[in-house]
């Protein structure tokens, strides 16, 4: 596939108006909707303003940036439109139409932008004191992993490792649920034997939560040693291969009739009970 802001001629500075649906530009954009389609062009869709403002402010380069109409002339529209031309980049003025068509939404952002994906390499990671990472294995729901690198986000965490075949942290319907924190917060991926590999390597510790669990995730000292907070696959939970390279197993303690959490909300109480412990040390208690 070409990638779409190499097609046809233009001129740095110029404002391209888009109406047609048929517009190669715009076929380009709208198959960033697919994997293979992001993975070949290397790049990605983000809905709204703020998330393109947030993406700018932190250094992502930007290939194209669209509006509707509608939203010509807002300030701060404008001042994107200039940092997108700025950097090389082309910037689209399209009917409300084909922005729909592009987010695939009755009533859509008035905004899009297409970045450039990144990630950062595992052999790069070396955790320090203080630090939380999170990995996850086989993660398969997009708002989980949204969720959870925004979660990560709130939490401090350093970064969120994807184990093994999970869903793309660059799909629409991720960065939606992420609500701009994957501009924020590094990811990395792995398969399982480059994962158990780095532990092996990268001298911190593993907290893993397991059904089989014995010990009381509040009783874990989470100070000792840089943390990897390794979560399961939302139906299987971690396979034993990964299981033995924990260097404990957490359970969650719980009433009623639930025999298990929603793997955002079980990474989200594991995250914050380890910021709870380091901030007791930074605080000297």
């Amino acid at each position: 596939m070409n990638e779409f802001h190499d097609r046809g001629p233009r001129r740095v500075g110029q404002v391209k108006e888009v109406t047609s649906l048929a517009n190669p530009i715009i076929k380009d954009i709208k198959a960033l909707t697919n994997k293979k389609s992001r993975e070949e062009s290397g790049t990605f869709m983000a809905e709204g303003l703020k998330l393109v403002i947030d993406a700018i402010e932190l250094g992502w380069t930007i290939r194209t940036l669209v509006y509707a109409k509608a939203a010509k002339g807002k300030p701060l529209v404008e001042q994107m439109a200039a940092k997108t031309v700025a950097s090389g980049g082309l910037v689209l003025e399209v009917s409300e139409k084909v922005i729909s068509s592009i987010t695939r939404r009755d009533n859509p952002q008035m905004v899009v932008g297409i970045f450039e994906t990144r990630w950062i390499r595992l052999k790069d990671i070396r955790p320090k004191d203080g630090e939380t990472w999170v990995a996850l294995d086989r993660v398969r729901d997009p708002g989980n992993l949204g969720t959870i690198i925004r979660t990560a986000d709130a939490a401090g965490a350093s970064g969120v490792i994807l184990v093994g075949e999970t869903t793309d942290p660059f799909s629409l319907e991720t960065v939606r649920a992420t609500m701009g924190s994957v501009f924020a917060v590094p990811v990395a991926h792995a398969t399982a034997e480059e994962f158990t590999t780095w532990k092996k390597q990268a001298g911190f510790s593993v907290v893993a939560t397991h059904l089989a669990g014995s010990v009381d995730y509040r009783t874990i000292d989470y100070k000792k040693k840089p943390v990897v907070l390794l979560m399961g696959n939302e139906q299987s939970g971690l396979p034993e291969q990964l299981a033995r390279e924990a260097d404990a197993l957490a359970r969650i303690p719980q009433q009623g009739r639930a025999d298990s959490l929603n793997l955002a909300v079980a990474t989200a109480v594991m995250l914050f009970e380890a910021r709870r412990h380091l901030l007791s040390l930074s605080e000297g208690k």
